[in-house]
């Protein structure tokens, strides 16, 4: 079994697990502006500068799997910031109540977010200062741009017209929203139908069980891997390196993926279908990944001298312990 690899975050949205002081009201926010940013990789994932309440800068990964904003608890012990409810959170290996605190402030580059209450976990199961979910990049359109090492932040809204054609080389997908997530249903693997949602926050991509046994009717070899999930907890997943998955006009061949029953799917009404969460792995073979929320679209940049219809072949290789 391959040594434990830590799982970033997918974080549902939490109720409250017992009562406690109310959140502080949210204040005004301020009008959003465009902001470009350079990111660094950080193990596969992508990490920007983040002011919290003015002080900084922190790295914080960008996570479009997570519907929650994460701090780390060493940071906001180091900040004072006033402690929140404890909530219900839901991550990759279950359930679990963890404390929160009160952000008045994250600023990324020059948007700047509104007062949050974010959950605060043990920095060394997350790998970062904090994590920027979809409740921060909510009504906004994220553009990463992996030839120049950028990521752009622009407000979003939704388009009365019909959508904006295609860009030479480049592929438009339209999504259904599904508890904030964006979810593509224009894929499938040898036939059948594959639930997508792109997850900057994951290293590898992963496959619920409904995917494992499409898969494993004409594909063998699965190991087990040990991953750790955001909350410090364990789980053994299958993993494999599936031969085709198309997604829109592109089909990615010997796409890693690991396989788990993980509580995420189940929320979501996803437990019976073939999905998965489509990981850095695979997006960082295109040149620029768009993902706009408002507009529910997702729009991929081939690499030079590919065009749409094409594949996109992965190298092969095993996660890191």
């Amino acid at each position: 079994m391959y040594a434990a690899l830590i799982l970033p975050a997918l974080l549902l949205a939490a109720a409250p697990a017992q009562d406690a002081r109310p959140p502080a009201p949210p204040a005004s926010t301020p009008a959003p502006t465009e902001a470009e940013l350079a990111f660094l990789m950080q193990n596969a994932r992508m990490t920007v500068p983040v002011q919290v309440a003015g002080n900084g800068p922190h790295r914080f990964i960008i996570d479009t799997g997570a519907q929650r904003t994460v701090i780390s608890r060493e940071l906001a012990t180091e900040l004072a910031l006033p402690r929140g409810r404890t909530v219900r959170l839901t991550a990759m290996t279950g359930k679990a109540d963890v404390d929160t605190v009160l952000i008045p402030s994250l600023t990324v580059s020059s948007f700047a977010g509104r007062r949050i209450e974010a959950p605060a976990l043990e920095r060394r199961f997350m790998g970062a200062a904090g994590i920027l979910g979809i409740d921060t990049l909510q009504g906004h359109a994220v553009a990463i741009d992996f030839d120049t090492d950028t990521m752009l932040v622009t407000p979003s809204t939704k388009r009365k017209r019909r959508a904006v054609a295609a860009a030479p080389g480049e592929i438009v997908i339209q999504a259904k929203s599904l508890f904030g997530q964006l979810v593509v249903t224009d894929a499938q693997f040898r036939g059948t139908r594959v639930r997508v949602i792109l997850d900057t926050g994951a290293e590898v991509s992963m496959g619920n069980e409904a995917f494992r046994r499409r898969v494993a009717r004409s594909h063998k070899g699965m190991r087990d891997i040990e991953l750790i999930s955001v909350i410090g907890g364990k789980m053994v997943a299958g993993y494999t390196q599936v031969p085709q998955v198309t997604i829109g006009s592109v089909t990615f061949e010997n796409l890693p993926v690991a396989f788990s029953a993980t509580a995420p799917f189940k929320e979501w009404g996803l437990e019976d279908k073939p999905a998965i969460l489509l990981g850095m792995d695979a997006l960082k073979l295109f040149r620029r990944v768009h993902i706009d929320f408002a507009n529910r679209e997702v729009r991929l940049t081939m690499p030079r001298g590919m065009r749409p219809a094409a594949r996109a072949a992965l190298p092969a290789r095993a996660p890191r312990g």
